[in-house]
């Protein structure tokens, strides 16, 4: 809170000295008063856009906490891909995101079976320290800003229940399960990737037992067309085979 009010106190002076400036420079008062209602407009306007960022990581806790606090409620899969969607794009606005931030996420791509990413996640908790809050001396202005957000939601818990419950929740539950949560999921990526190649070995040889049942065996061919000429024997006259079917009645009859 200090600190905001101090970068407030200090970009007023430089307006006032901003507009000094162009009071020596002997324009007139409407042009000074524009441009200093234009300079402050455009901070309000970039200020918002920044707590806006801000306000979004929180509004993402709320609904990963919906989701990984309500086991009994079935929650569709696009629904948690959606919540996870909304978070990963956060982490395009934030060099340096908060633990949390990485436990919501591995804990929501556990909680829909994808278990690979799942240990991405929560291995940056227990295996890196420089992940842990205490190692965060240099942060970003977004981190800055986030941390300012909390803290006053901490100051004044009535202002935003909601949301303070949820970030709660959160904590609590990275303090007890990450570590079971993040061995849950080694183990279970661990067997899906031992069974894999089991099942990726087997497929050939059902594949060339179905081909031996769908392609039919070929039959010998009669004619060859890239046969020799001289091989090939002309056909009786046909004077002949109708002598030969008259003594076939003939000796028949008698």
């Amino acid at each position: 809170m200090n600190s905001g009010a101090g970068n407030f106190a200090m970009k007023t002076i430089a307006v006032i000295v901003i507009v000094a400036i162009l009071n020596a420079m002997g324009l007139s008062p409407v042009v000074m008063v524009f441009f200093a209602g234009a300079v402050l407009v455009i901070w309000l306007v970039a200020r918002r856009a920044q707590m806006r960022e801000v306000e979004r990581i929180f509004e993402f806790y709320v609904a990963a906490d919906a989701i990984l606090r309500e086991e009994e409620r079935r929650w569709y899969g696009f629904e948690i891909a959606e919540v996870i969607e909304h978070g990963e794009s956060l982490l395009d606005t934030l060099p340096d995101p908060p633990p949390l931030h990485f436990f919501a996420l591995g804990a929501l791509y556990q909680r829909l079976g994808n278990h690979d990413v799942a240990v991405q996640y929560l291995s940056r908790l227990a295996d890196d320290q420089k992940y842990d809050e205490t190692h965060r001396v240099a942060p970003s202005p977004q981190l800055r800003r986030y941390v300012m957000m909390l803290r006053r939601l901490e100051q004044h818990p009535a202002a935003e229940p909601q949301t303070l419950a949820a970030v709660r929740n959160l904590e609590r539950a990275r303090q007890r399960s990450a570590t079971k949560m993040l061995l849950d999921s080694r183990s279970l990526s661990e067997t899906t990737a031992t069974v894999e190649p089991k099942t990726e070995s087997a497929a050939p040889d059902k594949k060339t037992a179905g081909e031996k049942r769908l392609v039919p065996e070929k039959q010998e061919e009669l004619f060859s067309p890239s046969a020799p000429l001289s091989s090939i024997s002309a056909p009786p006259p046909i004077a002949t085979v109708l002598r030969d079917i008259y003594q076939d009645e003939t000796s028949a009859n008698n």
